[in-house]
Parts: structure tokens; C-alpha cells; sequence
């Protein structure tokens, strides 16, 4: 076996194009490319059956690029310091290489005692940057661009390989029960691998992008005016740079009438670099996944947690149309536009009153696309625990009349008010007895009524937070904060702060 040997752990970067890890570990000798089911990963309580099947799809696509150059991927079940550990007891490597993750404390765990052990064989590890996310990033001036120096670099192309044979077999797939995973998944989610990504890209580009902007905020419109891209970037199917790129090809290449099309494309470019901006938090602080941002809100919510109300909005059973819609849709098919994301953590955060944390666990599992970086930024942003962000509350009722006025998106998802009057759609507990009976809807037996008072407790909420909001020790660690975190976007005042407000729970593009 070669001395000289470059093991390749492909962790969420699930493609050979513009593979920088790939790249690198070529230029140094001959490859061999490994991807681990790690048990303790899969434990944890944001994964779900959904993101492992969409890992399997991914895989089984990677390794058919790979077998048309000669190579293949090793597939281990065991933790990853054992697995190196075998992998290197019968192919002695000279050096590990993986892209930088910024992932949850579970792989951070894992990745410190990964360093140790390499440390402690005289292995070097080499993590070059996936995303524009900066590691020991000193300050956030000059973070935008770094940003865009990456992006405007060259995408790699995919590298000659001098692949070796596996020392070892692979392990089968251990079955999503034996990891501990739920027993369900989205019958309508989107198929893993870098062909769908790049089919889904190519629709975007050449067709769906005319409608972005028009359509990015309607539940009913997003779901194919949105570029659909966020699953295969979360797990790597496609990079970040190579995306970004395509769409500036594509701006080039529009004419100038397309002025509908160009619109959304820059609006995408712009969301792309608000990608990297909230996966830096995570990177920067990793303790917001668990803890408020801004600590002078602990204790806000924690200590009241009603598990009624956590559980109506699980399961479809606010009464509110819109909300129960959303969770619907979401949980049929792993994906939900931007702005209703929003309104599914402003609902759970001010009315109902619930920790984002908790809700947090429980949205991982329902997206498809979870990002660690971006999702927890954005549950502390909606929920108002960051300090340095206006207070953002969603009403249900306005956002069904502002972004679904017919109430189809409401009738699709939710059957049986398909034969409630217009008039009473988004407000269904009010319909008199009579309107009831006509219609074959008896709300609170058809349908759920309301599960609080939304006016009162949203009312209540925003007291309870904007009286946090104006302590005076509250006020003083802000500044800290936004210094630490804030955007250095170069936008000024009304421009800004409309800015800041648009990029909400954005993984879905």
C-alpha cells in the first residue's frame, strides 16, 4: 500500500465538482474517498429518516460519477475515530482531508476528537473552506469580502485521481430504525444527488427565476418559484461557489428586456451571501444553538413550556388556516417558502408562547434542507432572543389575506375547509351554527378552534419581550452583540433596515 496515501472523508459535500478537499488530496498522491454513518450523529434529535434516505439518494449518485473515473466511495457504520482508526490499521494514510463544517455540537465533538487522534498518530488534516464561512474569524470587517473573493474564484473542475481499491468492503446501509430514526418521511420531498440538483439549478436559471420575486412570499407560488436549491447545498451536492457563478452567467447572458428575470436572479445572489452571513454566527458563537444569543433574554420562555399548545402545532391543530396549512404542507413534502417559515416561529414564539429550542428540534426534523448555521441563527432572530434585531411577529390571519387572498393554498392542504364559505375561511370559528351546518363544518369537531386568543396572547407576548427589550442592562450587551455578529453590508438606513427584515428563514431560496 502507498505511503503517500490522501483519505478524502466526505462528510455534507457530496459531489466531486469543485471539491476543494478532492482537489488538494489529488495533487498529493493517490485517493481514497470515505463516507461514515456515524451512530451518535444520527442520534441526534434534529435528524430524521427524510435527511438519511436523501444522504443514501446522494451516495448512490456520488458513486456513480466515481465509478466513471475509476474510483468509488467506502461506506463505515461506527464512530469516527474507530473507523480511521480501521481504515488506517490496514491502509496507512499520510493525511485526512474534509471541507470545514460548521455543523451542530455533536460533530464539533466529534471533530475535536478527530483532531486528537490524528494528532496522536502524526496524521496532518487538512480542512480547506466549502463555504464563505471563516474559521478564528477575528472580526466581521472585511468578512463580505472574503465572501466574494471566494465566490468570484474559479470553481475547480473535477481532478485526474489516481483512486485506489479499498483495503477493506464496504459495510451495508444499517436500517434508519437500528440509527434510532423516525419512521417517517415526506412522500412528496425532493430526491437526493447532484443530478436533481443540477436538473433543479437548470429549471431555476432558464425558467423559474422570472417568477422569484414575484412569487418568493407566496405559499401558494414559491414552491416552484423558489430555486429549491437548499437541500443540495446543505448537503453538498453542489457548492456554493458554483451555484453563484452559474447565476452570473446566466445575468450576462439575458437580454435586456428580461428585466423580470434579471430582478430575481439578483435578489438570489443577494440570498446567497445572507447563506454564509448566518452560518458565520453559528461558526463564530457555536453556543447559540442551544443558548439565547443575547443572555439577558434567559428565562424568557424557558420555564413556561406548554406542551398542549406544542403539540396542536405539530400536529395541525392551531385554528388557525394558515398555520395548519403550513405545518401540513411541510410535513408532506420537507419544504416551506421563506416567509411562512417565519410565521410558523413568530406563531410558536409570541401566541403560543413556546422556547425556540424545542421548536427548533422539531423544524430540523421537518425540513429537509436543515442547516445547522443558518436554522438556529434564524429560530433566535424570529423568536427575539438575538438582542440585536427588530421584534418580528407574523400575524396568521393578515399573512393568509396578504399572500393567499383566494384561499387555495389553505383548500389544498387543508380538506376540509374546502367547503367553507370565502367569507369565513381565514376565520372559520366565527361562521354562525347555521353557515356550519350548511357547509358540513362543525368547528371544533371538523375543525379545531383557535388554541388561544391570538390578539390577547399576541398582545401579551410582545409586552413581555419589549419590556425585556428596554431594560437598561439588556440595552447595553446589544451593542456587543451586533458588533460581534452584525452584517457589514454597506447599506444605509431605511435601505438597511428593509434589507435586514427580507432575509428571514431564507434556506429555502
Amino acid at each position: 500500500m502507498s505511503t503517500d496515501l490522501q483519505l478524502v472523508w466526505l462528510k455534507r459535500d457530496l459531489r466531486i465538482h469543485d471539491h476543494t478537499a478532492l482537489c488538494q488530496a489529488a495533487a498529493a498522491g493517490p485517493v481514497l474517498c470515505l463516507y461514515l454513518v456515524e451512530p451518535t450523529l444520527w442520534a441526534e434529535p434534529e435528524c430524521a429518516r427524510q435527511h438519511y434516505l436523501f444522504v443514501q439518494e446522494c451516495l448512490m449518485d456520488l458513486q456513480r460519477s466515481l465509478a466513471a473515473r475509476g474510483g468509488t466511495v467506502l461506506l463505515l457504520h461506527g464512530e469516527a475515530v474507530a473507523m480511521l482508526e480501521r481504515v488506517h490499521r490496514v491502509a496507512p494514510f499520510a493525511a485526512l482531508w474534509s471541507h470545514q463544517e460548521t455543523g451542530n455540537a455533536a460533530s464539533f465533538a466529534r471533530d475535536k476528537a478527530v483532531a486528537a487522534w490524528c494528532r496522536a498518530k502524526g496524521i496532518a488534516w487538512h480542512q480547506p473552506r466549502q463555504f464563505g464561512v471563516v474559521r478564528a474569524l477575528p472580526s466581521r470587517d472585511g468578512w463580505e469580502k472574503q465572501w466574494r473573493d471566494l465566490m468570484e474564484t474559479p470553481a475547480l473542475p473535477v481532478p485526474p485521481c489516481r483512486f485506489i481499491t479499498p483495503p477493506i468492503a464496504s459495510d451495508p446501509w444499517p436500517a434508519p430504525s437500528a440509527l434510532g430514526l423516525d419512521d417517517w418521511t415526506p412522500p412528496l420531498r425532493q430526491v437526493g444527488g447532484r443530478r436533481a440538483g443540477i436538473a433543479t439549478l437548470d429549471s431555476f436559471l432558464h425558467d423559474r427565476s422570472r417568477r422569484y420575486r414575484g412569487g418568493l412570499s407566496s405559499p401558494l407560488l414559491a414552491e416552484d418559484a423558489c430555486s429549491r436549491l437548499s437541500p443540495y447545498l446543505s448537503h453538498g451536492c453542489l457548492s456554493l461557489r458554483e451555484i453563484y457563478q452559474a447565476t452570473c452567467r446566466r445575468l450576462a447572458q439575458l437580454e435586456p428586456a428580461a428585466q423580470w428575470q434579471k430582478q430575481g436572479l439578483r435578489a438570489f445572489l443577494s440570498r446567497l451571501h445572507w447563506h454564509c452571513h448566518f452560518i458565520q454566527k453559528l461558526e463564530t458563537e457555536p453556543e447559540l444553538e442551544w443558548r439565547n444569543l443575547h443572555r439577558g433574554y434567559d428565562g424568557l420562555r424557558e420555564n413556561e413550556w406548554d406542551e398542549a399548545r406544542f403539540a396542536a402545532l405539530r400536529e395541525a391543530r392551531t385554528g388557525w388556516p394558515l398555520v395548519d396549512a403550513c405545518v401540513t404542507m411541510l410535513h408532506t413534502t420537507g419544504w416551506l417558502n421563506f416567509r411562512m417559515r417565519a410565521m410558523l416561529v413568530s406563531v410558536a414564539a409570541y401566541p403560543l408562547w413556546l422556547h425556540w429550542r424545542p421548536v427548533g428540534l422539531w423544524l430540523a426534523r421537518e425540513f429537509l434542507d436543515y442547516e445547522p448555521g443558518i436554522h438556529w441563527s434564524q429560530l433566535q432572530m424570529q423568536a427575539g432572543t438575538t438582542g440585536i434585531n427588530t421584534t418580528r411577529v407574523y400575524n396568521p390571519l393578515k399573512q393568509a389575506r396578504d399572500h393567499d387572498p383566494e384561499g387555495r393554498f389553505v383548500r389544498r392542504w387543508l380538506p376540509a375547509l374546502r367547503r367553507v364559505p370565502d367569507t369565513w375561511l381565514f376565520e372559520p370559528w366565527n361562521m354562525p351554527e347555521d353557515v356550519q351546518r350548511r357547509c358540513g363544518v362543525i368547528v371544533g369537531v371538523d375543525i379545531p378552534r383557535p388554541i388561544v386568543d391570538l390578539e390577547q396572547a399576541t398582545r401579551q407576548a410582545k409586552e413581555r419581550v419589549h419590556a425585556l427589550r428596554r431594560k437598561a442592562d439588556v440595552r447595553l450587551a446589544k451593542a456587543e452583540i451586533a458588533e460581534k455578529h452584525g452584517s457589514r453590508k454597506r447599506t444605509s438606513g431605511k435601505r438597511r433596515a428593509n434589507s435586514q427584515s427580507q432575509h428571514q428563514m431564507h434556506l429555502d431560496w
